[in-house]
């Protein structure tokens, strides 16, 4: 691990409004197999969530984005798709599943620490 271990993530951005199509990020996904790590961090900034508006509810939105955690840490409370390994995790949680919480593209990187990194990118891409 001298030189650093490759990773994955994903950003998570909510579209409260489809058709307005207007998004911001609201949690990152960040997956290492080399580093056996993978975890998310979400937040809901609630005063843009309510600026975009939309039909989606603000609870339902906290609700899923808490599970999509549970689910990236294994969680036995994130349901079936907890219990899958890691990578089919990750690729579950950055595939479209909802046009409401949608993933950007896959970027890569390389790191020392993959929990520092998923602290670092949350930081720097979800909290305002």
């Amino acid at each position: 691990m001298a030189d650093g271990v490759p990773y994955v993530y994903t950003i998570l951005r909510v579209t409260p409004c489809l058709e307005r199509g207007e998004s911001f990020n609201a949690g990152v996904v960040l997956f290492s197999r080399p580093g056996r790590f993978i975890g998310a961090r979400t937040m809901l900034d609630e005063r843009v969530f309510a600026a975009l508006g939309g039909p989606a509810s603000l609870t339902d939105v906290q609700q899923r984005l808490h599970l999509l955690e549970q689910i990236a840490t294994g969680d036995a409370a994130g349901g079936p798709v907890a219990a899958l390994e890691a990578s089919e995790r990750f690729h579950w949680l950055a595939a479209p599943t909802s046009t409401v919480i949608q993933p950007s593209p896959v970027h890569t990187g390389v790191t020392h620490d993959p929990a520092a990194t998923l602290e670092h990118l949350f930081r720097r891409l979800v909290v305002r």
